[in-house]
């Protein structure tokens, strides 16, 4: 089946696909975004045990990753639904710093990563993008904030009580705790319920639809435009006539009916795992002059969760409480040797919601731990979880990693339900990546005790949720598959957007820089049209 042509195709629908449609909508363009997943519905079951994104239809097994290092498993799925990830992200929107797009020898090494623009170039697409999101933050407070030519569209949340007492605690150590910016509405979205500080926020799709995600705040924008969604629909492949992408070719996630889609534009952001296996896939890579960096110099920060325990429970009520932010350590600390140079961030945790908790630790239990271990833990599960875990809460540490060529995605000799060779992932953090993230704990745990903890623990974090890299904007075209405005070179109508795109990882969760790059890019293009 051949659908009429369109001004622009776009494959995926969050930050970087929906950011990257949005200036050829309103320019009155005809455009089509291909979505492999659907809409996540939105109602009192998101509140409960099983609303945790892997646990619901949104997450994608079906086509699973293999995962041959770093991962929690030896298969992975993807999240697949409009909006993509926005949906069920915690909502934090921070911009990265002017000095993240300078040249670093302690992260760089020989990689050939480099931003192809400033700060400076990007500033006006940041500022866009939080009013677009309507983020709620202070400016002013965090010490390494860069500057902004506009304030944010809201002003934050009250703290909540453990709140304070974390940001009294921090500043007692000499720490300069800020107010994380959000993208969750407080009141001035119009028609839409504000948010009413529940515990689920991370990890889950907002019941009531107060948390900004791509569905809630721009896709609907975008279908009021000239925008067709076509979701269920997975793209697997491209029909190339000389330097032009002339189709893109999808199948029916239901039916596996083909679909074939034409347009004089094509931006790909299905993801930074997607979207290096649908270019491998339709060998697009031989058509490009860094082809051997696609799939590579994968990265998804190198994270930990540090946790306390308190004798009284931190969050009493359930209530939000993921809301303060500590870059002090984000360019490196004096109490810090090793490693020199830039470190990362620590941002508040929340209290794990104990339903959730409850009706999946034997699980969890079972994947991490074995033998007389495993026993004991699930000896200790029944009384801990929901007695101890309300007791808990602590910070999240986000150390940058270095981009790495043996970290990448990669195509196997096997074969998917939509036709497609199946992709593998490899991933190993370098000793510098994880003496950052070490460092970053060490300081987390001191704020905790100095907090009351009585006692704590931390976990390393192996998921891909912030994985970016592997598809790079750069100015050597040797080096890098992309130009500065994601162009793809070697062909003249092929634009990446998404999270693939970032040279560098940074030290901040990297949803606004992801929608700042692609409304960039999304300007140029719909310029083309």
């Amino acid at each position: 089946m051949t659908d009429a042509e369109y001004d622009l195709i776009v494959i995926g629908s969050g930050f970087g696909g929906a950011m990257a449609a949005l200036p050829a909508v309103r320019a009155g363009k005809r455009v089509l975004m291909i979505e492999r997943g659907d809409w996540v519905p939105r109602g009192a079951g998101n509140w409960g045990p099983d609303g945790f994104f892997s646990l619901t239809s949104a997450y994608s097994s079906e086509a699973p990753y293999s995962v041959g290092r770093g991962g929690n498993a030896d298969t992975l799925g993807t999240i697949a639904c409009v909006g993509g990830a926005s949906v069920f992200y915690g909502g934090v929107a921070l911009r990265l710093r002017e000095r993240d797009f300078d040249p670093d020898p302690n992260l760089d090494l020989d990689s050939g990563a480099g931003w192809p623009f400033s700060y400076a170039d990007l500033e006006p697409y940041y500022s866009q993008a939080e009013r677009l999101l309507g983020v709620a933050g202070c400016a002013g407070e965090d010490p390494t904030e860069p500057s902004r030519s506009t304030p944010y569209p809201q002003a934050p949340a009250p703290l909540a009580p453990i709140a304070r007492h974390m940001k009294d605690v921090a500043r007692g150590l000499g720490l300069h705790p800020f107010p994380l910016p959000l993208a969750i509405n407080y009141g001035n979205g119009a028609g839409r319920a504000p948010c009413v500080r529940c515990g689920t926020c991370d990890g889950f799709a907002c019941a009531i639809g107060a948390k900004n995600d791509i569905a809630t705040t721009l896709v609907p924008e975008l279908q009021r435009g000239e925008m067709t969604l076509a979701p269920n629909t997975v793209a697997v492949g491209f029909v190339v006539d000389r330097h032009r992408v002339t189709a893109v070719t999808c199948v029916d996630r239901k039916t596996l009916e083909p679909r074939r889609f034409t347009g004089k534009a094509i931006v790909v952001a299905a993801g930074a795992l997607a979207t290096p296996h649908l270019l491998m896939a339709s060998a697009l890579h031989r058509s490009n002059p860094a082809g051997d960096a696609i799939g590579r110099y994968l990265m998804r920060h190198c994270n930990a969760v540090v946790m306390g325990v308190f004798r009284q429970k931190p969050a009493p009520d359930g209530e939000f409480h993921k809301q303060i932010g500590i870059q002090d350590y984000y360019s490196g600390h004096p109490s810090v040797a090793t490693p020199h140079g830039k470190l990362g961030s620590i941002q508040q945790f929340g209290t794990p919601q104990t339903a959730y908790m409850v009706h999946h630790a034997a699980q969890w239990i079972d994947h991490r731990y074995t033998g007389l271990v495993r026993t004991i833990a699930h000896t200790v599960k029944p009384w801990f979880v929901p007695f101890g875990m309300p007791h808990t809460t602590g910070f999240i540490v986000i150390a940058e990693d270095r981009p790495q060529a043996t970290n990448r995605v990669a195509l196997t000799n096997g074969s998917t339900p939509f036709g497609m060779p199946q992709a593998k992932i490899e991933h190993q953090y370098d000793a510098r990546d994880i003496a950052a993230r070490d460092a970053l704990a060490s300081a987390a745990g001191r704020i905790l005790r100095e907090a009351g903890a009585l006692t704590m623990f931390r976990d390393a974090i192996n998921t891909f949720s912030h994985a970016v890299g592997t598809v790079r904007m750069g100015t050597d075209p040797a080096r890098s598959p992309l130009d500065g405005w994601g162009a793809f070179r070697g062909l003249d109508n092929l634009y990446v957007t998404d999270g693939s795109v970032l040279p560098r990882s940074g030290g901040v969760n990297p949803s606004l820089t992801i929608a700042a790059t692609a409304l960039r890019a999304g300007e140029r293009i719909a310029s083309t049209l």
